[in-house]
């Protein structure tokens, strides 16, 4: 809610700024022009911040959240234009209704994030988790994890095993295997050294999932 008070006070600070330059230089705009630089920027302003900023307005980077959708992926374009429809019902027009169903839905998500299927999470939930959502197959409902200990890497941990198993070369992803068996002080399951790689990264996101 603070962020989105703050897009407000950013938008109505923009028109404002607008008919304050329109008088200074005593412009008597026509309607298109009127349109064009004072009404649609600030109508469009939220969808287009979601959607060419990874799901972060001005207000949500101010209080450090992001809108994603619910597996942890960057939201669509659908996504970002059905909320910003749906600012219709959630919003001041229909007396705040969307403040209710965040209420009781069980993330806080408001109508348009339930019909969009996004939900707004905070910024450092989000980076821990962006990398195995965007560059892996989503885990399935019945996913059980071989290696609590890979809940203990970091983002950056998890980028060096990721970008190593891109590399696909076998010295490097053996080399890592190693390491990483060593760093967790697991004992290993796979024979190979790329599937034990990819199941220790895997539970990192089943564990970073469980957290958000």
């Amino acid at each position: 809610m603070l962020a989105q008070l703050i897009d407000w006070v950013l938008q109505v600070a923009y028109v404002t700024l607008m008919i304050f330059l329109g008088r200074f230089i005593h412009m008597n705009p026509s309607i298109l022009i009127i349109i064009l630089f004072v009404v649609l920027p600030p109508l469009f302003y939220c969808p287009l911040c979601e959607i060419f900023a990874g799901g972060q307005t001005f207000g949500k980077w101010v209080m450090k959240l992001r809108v994603v959708m619910t597996d942890g992926s960057k939201p669509s374009l659908s996504a970002c234009l059905l909320r910003w429809l749906l600012m219709i019902v959630d919003g001041p027009l229909l007396a705040y209704c969307g403040v209710l169903v965040m209420l009781i839905s069980r993330h806080n998500q408001r109508f348009g994030d339930l019909a969009a299927g996004t939900v707004v999470v905070k910024l450092r939930s989000y980076n821990k988790i962006q990398v195995s959502l965007d560059e892996y197959d989503y885990l399935t409902r019945n996913y059980h994890p071989s290696y609590p200990q890979a809940a203990d890497l970091s983002l950056e941990q998890v980028d060096v095993i990721s970008r190593t198993l891109e590399s696909d070369v076998p010295e490097r992803i053996t080399a890592l295997a190693q390491k990483v068996q060593t760093v967790l002080c697991v004992t290993r399951r796979e024979t190979q050294d790329e599937y034990f790689l990819r199941r220790i990264v895997r539970d990192y996101q089943y564990y970073s999932l469980e957290e958000v």
